[in-house]
């Protein structure tokens, strides 16, 4: 059985042949996960010594200066430089020399008639594992790999057939893995869709003592739910697609859940979902920072009463968020307050001031690219003796240019994200509504049964 998955390596390419052109002990900034890929693959700690690493298309010593050259050649200076990837085996399953021999083959059949490409097997985990690192632009034609969905079942297709080849299991059926930066997440245990999934129908299942106050409890936390079928799903309003149950965790299948129900019944009858509550001393500034189902511009206010809900502000505060719609949120809590303070310091209140503050930001960008163009042509024109004091006026430009593109990056990042608070802050704001007229009439029903009997 072999497991397979491939993500992008994103880069400068023009710092990449500044760092070909005058190399020094520094990697560049904006392409070090370019150069720790193949750093990292080629760890001989990892491959015993060496020994099972393999090029393609290229030497094995110096093939990142071979795929830096063919970018060179096209002037292909995409963000995607390079690509990573890896098998991985079960555990026992296979020795070091038949993954190898498998890894080598994969990557001759899926990418060897186009591209330059390094592969290695590393044996510092229980399950041996093939890591591919290639160029993203072909040798050929000069033409950048595209990972669609064809090519990501072809990928699939070609190595359960090898695992077939040398007598290995493959995995008939298997589950949509989340995406990388998904995944990168759970593993750190930050509060991801899925485990944030995870924790609310285990919730469900030891609060409810029937399957209707399981879909209830759930429902009453904004889920909506589709219990249809031998595949139960659920999703969040925020999101198109439903997520399998048993793909959160393959035991629960609906045998399973109503099995678990059962035994986890308890006399005292369920336990009613806890909604969204508020944090403690809201500050005063904060009072009409947000108006349900009302779009504003005050975009700064908006963010510190989005802080104010996730339990960032106020300070001091040991208050989580309750609703799934926030929970997810927390894992982005870095990017937002850095967002936060990029918004005070600018002092930047309204989208109209965002969008002022983002065209003056271009227009320096502009200027300094222009400036680092011209003497990046007149380093080619100079003599050698004359080229090192123009190579760090342009590492200077470099520097400048750098801080723009990321303030650049984080202005058009609030637009966005300003939309998605607003949107989350209604759907919260819409399900606590929901569950207040839900509590209304359960009641009025009770006293109806009440006055009956």
């Amino acid at each position: 059985m072999a497991v397979t998955s491939l993500w992008h390596i994103k880069g400068n390419l023009k710092d990449l042949i500044d760092y070909v052109e005058n190399p020094d002990k520094t990697v560049p900034k904006g392409t070090e996960d370019f150069f720790n890929v193949f750093s990292y693959v080629q760890n001989p700690a990892k491959t015993e010594k060496g020994e099972y690493v393999s090029a393609v298309n290229c030497l094995k010593e110096t093939a990142l200066q071979q795929m830096i050259l063919t970018k060179k050649r096209y002037g292909k200076d995409d963000k995607y430089i390079a690509w990573h990837g890896y098998q991985s085996f079960q555990v026992g399953e296979v020795s070091p020399e038949t993954a190898h021999e498998i890894g080598v083959k994969l990557a001759r059949e899926m990418w060897g008639d186009k591209y330059q490409i390094v592969v290695t097997t590393h044996l510092d985990k229980d399950h041996i594992h093939n890591h591919f690192a290639f160029n993203s632009v072909s040798f050929l034609d000069g033409k950048k790999y595209n990972y669609s969905n064809a090519e990501r079942q072809r990928l699939r297709d070609a190595s359960d057939r090898l695992c077939r080849e040398y007598g290995l299991s493959v995995i008939n059926n298997p589950h949509k893995a989340p995406s990388r930066p998904v995944w990168l997440d759970e593993k750190a245990g930050k509060p991801t869709r899925y485990n944030v999934y995870r924790e609310d129908i285990s919730n469900a299942m030891y609060c409810s003592n029937n399957l209707h106050l399981f879909e209830k409890f759930l429902v009453r936390k904004g889920y909506e739910v589709d219990f249809s079928g031998k595949h139960w799903k659920v999703k969040l309003p925020q999101y198109k697609g439903f997520t399998r149950l048993d793909t959160l965790n393959e035991k629960w299948t609906p045998e399973f859940i109503e099995q678990e129900i059962r035994r986890t019944y308890r006399s005292f009858g369920s336990i009613p979902a806890t909604v969204i509550t508020i944090p403690p001393q809201m500050p005063r500034d904060l009072y009409d920072a947000y108006t349900p189902f009302k779009r504003t511009n005050h975009i700064y206010r908006l963010y510190l009463y989005y802080c104010y809900q996730l339990g960032y502000l106020p300070k001091g505060t040991d208050y989580k968020p309750t609703s799934p719609y926030l929970k997810e949120a927390v894992r982005k809590l870095d990017e937002i307050t850095a967002q936060v303070t990029y918004m005070s310091v600018r002092k930047i209140n309204t989208l109209e001031e965002l969008y002022a503050d983002r065209e003056l930001t271009e227009k320096a960008l502009t200027v300094l690219c222009e400036q680092r163009e011209k003497l990046r042509n007149k380093i080619r024109r100079e003599l050698p003796e004359d080229k090192e004091t123009l190579r760090k006026d342009k590492a200077e430009l470099t520097e400048k240019i750098t801080v723009l593109r990321k303030e650049l990056k984080c202005n058009y990042a609030i637009e966005g994200r300003s939309v998605g608070i607003q949107d989350t802050l209604d759907m919260v704001t819409a399900n606590e509504i929901r569950n207040k007229e839900l509590r209304q009439q359960e009641k009025q029903t009770k006293k109806k049964e009440g006055y009956s009997r």
